[in-house]
């Protein structure tokens, strides 16, 4: 069993536009404690899907899904290409970690795929050669195999520690707040103009919140680029950020291209009463959860992988 972490941007700029049709970006990525599950079962024949359980998803986002384009599924095929591995593997997914919410949650289950059948198939990839066939798969792919706080540059594929201090004191309370749809992370980029957009925030605020475990200053520091983009498609995704800061969060932000929003609370006592107050909100009904920033968000297997012959 793999627990694979959903993530979320402290801080996102969009450098330019690359000639491939994607962007640079520099960001920095934190993991939260927010799950799905992967359970790899070896077999002799092909790779398998089956989604065993959801829990905050719908199962209506995910049953139009076809096989082939789940990033948990490619995983497994780019790792198998790569290593020339003969055997298959059903992969059991349960979807705690919203669809389209800018989470990473089909990020996440890719990085736990590869880290994963690395172990169970004895494939002994090292964690820079996972990190390569992750670029392949997605920008945010790369970074949750690295694991921790990461600074993301280029398109995702250049991956840096960020170092905060050990204990609970970096492990600040957020609140994540999700409109119940999700958004395309490629309409959003294809919206969004740097002409348009204010100068940035520096890079160095948040890095120092981290590195001082602050999040009085981290309030100061959060950034993205991408957010008036995601505001302008989906003003309801604003008036729910605007609610969150009523309901007493601080510095909310959207993560990555929406549609999830966070903000930052004192302590969890306070993080669950705006989780409350929040989904008491008139006029539509929302998806809330109370999670941690996690210092170490290195993905691990939890018990025994199975083999079936």
């Amino acid at each position: 069993m793999v627990r694979t972490p959903a993530k979320v941007n402290l801080y996102l700029r969009v450098v330019g536009r690359r000639d491939d049709g994607y962007h640079d970006i520099e960001s920095i990525l934190v993991p939260i404690s927010l799950f799905d599950v992967i359970r790899l079962e070896k077999t002799s024949g092909v790779i398998d899907l089956i989604y065993t359980k959801t829990g905050s998803v719908s199962t209506d986002s995910i049953a139009g899904e076809k096989m082939e384009t789940n990033l948990a599924f490619r995983a497994a095929v780019e790792l198998k290409a790569a290593t020339g591995y003969s055997g298959g593997v059903v992969i059991g997914l349960e979807k705690n970690i919203p669809i389209g919410g800018g989470l990473g949650g089909g990020s996440a289950d890719a990085a736990g795929v590869l880290i994963g059948l690395n172990e169970l198939w004895g494939t002994g990839l090292s964690s820079a050669e996972l990190i390569e066939i992750g670029a392949k798969l997605g920008c945010d792919v790369p970074a949750l195999v690295h694991g921790g706080p990461v600074l993301m540059k280029g398109a995702g594929n250049l991956v840096s520690k960020v170092s905060i201090p050990p204990g609970e004191k970096s492990s600040w309370w957020l609140v994540l707040v999700n409109p119940g749809f999700g958004v395309s992370t490629g309409d959003i980029y294809s919206r969004y103009s740097l002409s348009l957009t204010s100068p940035p925030i520096p890079i160095k605020h948040i890095r120092s919140a981290l590195k001082e475990a602050d999040a009085n200053l981290a309030v100061e520091g959060l950034f993205n680029a991408l957010q008036e983009t995601v505001f302008q498609k989906y003003p309801l995704i604003e008036m729910i950020a605007e609610n969150l800061r009523k309901a007493g969060a601080s510095g909310v932000l959207v993560s990555g291209s929406g549609a999830s929003i966070f903000g930052i609370a004192h302590d969890e006592k306070n993080a669950r009463e705006i989780s409350g107050r929040v989904r008491q909100l008139p006029g539509y009904s929302i998806w809330s959860s109370v999670v941690r920033i996690l210092p170490d968000g290195v993905m691990v297997a939890h018990g025994p992988l199975e083999a079936r012959v």
